[in-house]
């Protein structure tokens, strides 16, 4: 047997290269690094022996730099990934977050942090977490609950069976999500002889399980008998690549889609069929379609309480739950008659089952009286000194958008105006990490999907509150020069949460700035922070001169970001529906016992 002498660290990044997409690209598109003591000599000499096919990017946060690598992954439907490496304990432990987000959406990323000796000799090290009762603990284990394969790399040559491992589940559609590979510092500088074959070019197709014919037939069966069945688009059908065979399916059968936070725009939003969003930032056309419906027909989604308006929304009592869903997991939940399959594969057998069947039309003007009610809420004010509000914000960027263009976001007010509000015109023009809505994913994000796609018009909305958490992956992007646009809607604090406040009883506190007990109001200047990370950067007075803005983005070379003062209260009255946010059961207040009542009413209807 040939073989290759090469440090653990050296024989992790040469085998990374040799993994390939049935396209013929690395699978491992890249690597995102900040380096420590726990890193730099081993993993960081390994990645610069590489860089010419493994480009190494160096990030500010090491939780930013892996949103950047998670977005780019959802951006490219799981088909291609990047690693992210880090140091021992806080650059390891800030990753973790960016992991649980991974894990929640299903996504496909590779964490290297460094770990401590696992030789022990000079314990305890710097940065170490010591566990008084458990000599094997180290702060990476906070990664097992938030990764789909973890492994401890003490020896070197356990990276034969743990790297196919790692490489398994992140191209496996149905254990898809992160890879943890904590990685001893000092076996990262240790040499082994390596077989030869180990570094042959492998190519990782991407299953695309069929389903079980008696659960086509079952499911089949369903659909055809029932009055009112409805589809739900989850993230899963763009992972399947499957937007227009269900586009086909429910123009074919008849049947209405409404659409999740990951799955619009799976549709385009002037598709016959498409119903709209759903559940609790729904819209009324797709929320009374959904409380009517006989049959619930979930395609790649996990049913998260938003969609399904925390489990309220589907009032029908004859109604029954159809899970389409690669996972078993999910195909499952709530005693879902699964289909347990690809998405793409699960239609195609159902469009042959279903042969000359059509489902009876629903309600007609659902969708023309819903966009009749929210259209005029994104028109351009006529004018006056008030504030502009979200959904104007949101009108202006749409009229500024084309097909090229995505809009993306994770938290605060902009998902659920968002999600509501703006028309996709095709798949993949809308980006929404709303499965753990993590605050900071937004411009990290957006360099991410821009890296995915160079040609794609990329604008990120998201509100001072987010730009607060995390902006300092901006400096990144300027530094590359990646272009995209950011539109920072400032309301002064956390708007939405301050809204939820409201309506659940609660004074107004400690989310507006007005209402944080501060001595000093602040009065940031986000042009001019923008500015100094090197970004270039301008103040919006209103909705006119937002558009003129975003009518030059095209001529930029780097991060633009325009800001633009909104009112915080303002929200889309229509459509939207109950969410589950208990109320206390005793209060001074009496709003609060109000929301209390209100909230009992509301469990005993779900009940």
């Amino acid at each position: 047997m040939t073989t290759i002498r090469l440090t653990a660290a050296q024989a992790m990044a040469r085998w990374l290269t040799a993994q390939m997409t049935p396209s013929g690209e690395p699978f491992i598109a890249g690597c995102w690094a900040i380096f420590g003591h726990g890193n730099v000599a081993g993993i960081g000499e390994a990645l610069a022996g590489v860089q010419d096919v493994l480009p190494t990017h160096r990030g500010q946060n090491e939780q930013t730099m892996a949103h950047a690598a998670i977005a780019y992954a959802k951006q490219l439907g799981r088909r291609r990934a990047m690693m992210v490496a880090s140091s021992i304990g806080p650059g390891a432990t800030n990753m973790v977050t960016a992991a649980a987000l991974a894990h929640v959406n299903r996504l496909p990323v590779l964490f290297v942090p460094g770990d401590v000796f696992a030789g022990r000799g000079p314990d305890p090290v710097l940065q170490q977490v010591e566990d008084f009762t458990d000599g094997t603990v180290s702060a990476n284990d906070c990664f097992r609950p938030v990764s789909r394969y973890f492994d401890r790399i003490t020896r070197p040559e356990q990276l034969l069976t743990a790297l196919p491992r790692a490489m398994r589940t992140m191209t496996d559609p149905a254990d898809c999500g992160p890879v943890t590979l904590a990685f001893c510092q000092d076996v990262q500088a240790e040499s082994y002889d390596w077989p030869e074959s180990f570094f042959a070019k492998k190519v990782w197709p991407f299953r695309r399980p069929a389903p079980d014919p008696a659960e086509v037939d079952n499911v089949a069966g369903m659909i055809r008998a029932a009055r009112q069945p409805v589809i739900v688009a989850g993230g899963g059908v763009h992972y399947a690549g499957a937007a227009d065979a269900l586009a086909s399916f429910a123009a074919r059968f008849g049947i209405p889609v409404v659409e999740s936070q990951a799955g619009k725009s799976a549709l385009p939003w002037d598709h016959e069929w498409n119903y709209g969003p759903v559940g609790v930032t729904g819209a009324t056309s797709a929320n009374t379609v959904a409380a009517g419906a006989d049959l619930v027909i979930g395609v790649g989604t996990r049913f998260q309480d938003f969609t399904t308006g925390s489990w309220a929304l589907f009032k029908n009592p004859a109604r029954r739950l159809v899970s389409i869903n690669v996972a078993a997991y999910d195909a499952m939940k709530h005693g879902a008659e699964p289909l347990c399959a690809d998405a793409l594969s699960a239609l195609d057998h159902l469009t042959k089952s279903l042969e000359g069947h059509r489902a009876p039309t629903p309600e007609p003007g659902l969708k023309q009286a819903w966009f009749a009610s929210v259209d005029p809420l994104t028109d351009a004010p006529d004018g006056g000194n008030s504030l502009p509000t979200d959904q104007q914000a949101i009108g202006a960027v749409q009229r500024a958008s084309h097909a090229d263009t995505v809009v993306m976001c994770a938290a605060g007010t902009m998902p659920g105006e968002l999600h509501k509000l703006w028309k996709a015109p095709r798949p993949g023009a809308y980006h929404m990490e709303y499965g753990y809505s993590c605050m900071g994913y937004e411009i990290a994000g957006a360099l991410g999907i821009k890296l995915a796609e160079p040609d794609r018009d990329v604008i990120c909305m998201l509100g001072d509150g987010s730009y607060m958490m995390a902006n300092s992956e901006l400096a990144t992007a300027a530094m590359m020069g990646v272009a995209f646009t950011i539109v920072l809607t400032d309301n002064r604090g956390y708007g939405c949460i301050n809204r939820l406040q409201i309506a659940t009883g609660g004074a107004e506190f400690n989310n507006l700035y007005a209402h944080s007990g501060m001595a000093n109001a602040p009065a940031i200047d986000f042009v001019a922070h923008a500015r100094a990370l090197g970004a270039e950067a301008m103040k919006a007075a209103s909705i006119a001169e937002l558009e003129a803005a975003l009518a030059t983005r095209a001529d930029r070379t780097g991060p633009f970001v325009i800001v633009v003062d909104t009112d915080p209260y303002p929200s889309t009255p229509h459509g939207g529906h109950w969410w589950d946010v208990a109320v206390p059961e005793t209060s001074a207040r009496d709003e609060v016992r109000a929301a209390r009542k209100a909230y009992e009413d509301q469990l005993k209807e779900r009940s």
